[in-house]
C-alpha cells in the first residue's frame, strides 16, 4: 500500500521550559527567564516567513499550589518580551494524576491549538525536550521533534521519531532547510 505524503507543516509549536527557555522548576519569577541560545533567531525566521508559532506548556505547579495562574502569566509575558509574540499559548494547569485531556503526553493542547489556528493536527509541528512532548504530538497526529537536554532520558531519545541537536535543526526537520 502506498503511503500518502504528509501535508506541509504550517505552524510550529514549542514546549516552554527546557525548549525555549532554561527550565526553572515551578518558576514564578519572570526575572529568572533565560532564553535557550538561538531561540530568538529561530522564532524571528518563522515569523518573517509568516509561520504561526505557539507555546504548549504543562504547569502542574498551579495544581500543586506552588504558584498561581497570574505568576505563570507573568513568566509567559517575560518569555514574549524576550522572544517576541506568539500566536497562541496553551497552558495545562493540572497535575499528573488529574487525568485531564490537555496535560502532555495527552493530545488536548495540540488539538486545541490546531482548532484555534484553523489547521489540521497533521499540519502542526511540535518541538520539545522530553518524551511527553513528542508523545503528545504523535497522539494528536502532529509531527514532533525532540531536542534533548541533559534531563532528557536515553529511552526518550530512542523512542522519538525525529531528534535534533538544536531548535534551528528541529525547525529544518519540520519545514525543510532554510
Amino acid at each position: 500500500m502506498e503511503q500518502q505524503p504528509k501535508p506541509p507543516v504550517r505552524a510550529v509549536l514549542f514546549d516552554r521550559d527546557g525548549t525555549l527557555v532554561f527550565d526553572v522548576p515551578y518558576n514564578s519569577d519572570p526575572e529568572l527567564v533565560r532564553p535557550i541560545p538561538g531561540a530568538a533567531d529561530v522564532l524571528s525566521r518563522l515569523r518573517a516567513e509568516g509561520v504561526p508559532t505557539g507555546v504548549l506548556t504543562n504547569q502542574s505547579g498551579i495544581a500543586r499550589g506552588l504558584l498561581d495562574r497570574s505568576q505563570v502569566d507573568a513568566v509567559n509575558a517575560r518569555v514574549e518580551e524576550l522572544l517576541g509574540p506568539f500566536d497562541l499559548w496553551e497552558i495545562c494547569p493540572h497535575g499528573p494524576d488529574d487525568g485531564c485531556p490537555c496535560r502532555k503526553p495527552a493530545p488536548g493542547m495540540l488539538h486545541s491549538a490546531a482548532e484555534r489556528l484553523g489547521l489540521a493536527p497533521e499540519e502542526l509541528g511540535f518541538i520539545g525536550d522530553i518524551g511527553a512532548d513528542v508523545d503528545a504530538a504523535r497522539a494528536a497526529g502532529a509531527r514532533g521533534v525532540l531536542v534533548p537536554t541533559p534531563v532528557t532520558r536515553a529511552e526518550e531519545v530512542e523512542a522519538a521519531e525525529l531528534v535534533a541537536g538544536s531548535l534551528a535543526e528541529a525547525v529544518a526537520l519540520l519545514r525543510g532547510p532554510a
